[in-house]
């Protein structure tokens, strides 16, 4: 990832955290920590998710996902797409550097989608989905059109010659320089 460029997932982070800290200073003046453990559970009640899920959304050990995004957006009574839109004191400093737009994170809906679905089969199935994505996408790269050939190699009469498949000899390197999964045992 580039400086400068946040994904998704740390700006429903960072706005989920804003949000609890809306919570507290909506609820308590001065709060202390005890005070704050009892809020963390109340504002978790308030998100309609266990205080232990709230923990470990904290604790960046689970994301926000889509659906989880807009419950947070519905309860805590922000317009649609809020969670997705930076806010806060991290926007300035963002919004002043120059940014160009990620190639390597899901950029929509749909492209979210399809990453979540191929990292869901990856996990159930690491061995069989990565066999398959592999061919799938030696598939995709070897059924590629290549270039015409020049003009001037075709002559009347006298048939072209083949043209060398970079992309088909790149995709037999790539997959011999990729090691089997071990199993899990």
């Amino acid at each position: 990832m580039t400086p400068g460029v946040r994904d998704v997932a740390q700006i429903r982070l960072d706005n989920a955290l804003l949000l609890f800290e809306e919570f507290v200073q909506a609820t308590v003046k001065h709060p202390d920590a005890a005070t704050l453990r009892g809020l963390e559970r109340r504002f978790a009640e308030r998100l309609q998710i266990q205080p232990s899920y709230w923990s470990q959304i904290k604790g960046r050990s689970r994301q926000i996902g889509e659906r989880l995004a807009r419950q947070f957006e519905v309860l805590c009574h922000k317009p649609p797409g809020w969670m997705d839109q930076p806010h806060g004191a991290g926007v300035a400093a963002a919004a002043q550097a120059p940014e160009e737009p990620p190639h390597n994170i899901p950029q929509d809906d749909d492209e979210r989608f399809i990453v979540g679905l191929v990292l869901t089969y990856y996990r159930r199935h690491p061995q069989r989905a990565r066999t398959r994505l592999l061919d799938l996408l030696g598939e995709v790269l070897a059924a590629s059109p290549s270039p015409p050939a020049p003009l001037a190699a075709k002559t009347p009469g006298k048939p072209a010659a083949p043209a060398r498949d970079d992309t088909a000899d790149l995709w037999a390197r790539t997959q011999t320089g990729v090691a089997p999964l071990k199993r899990k045992p």
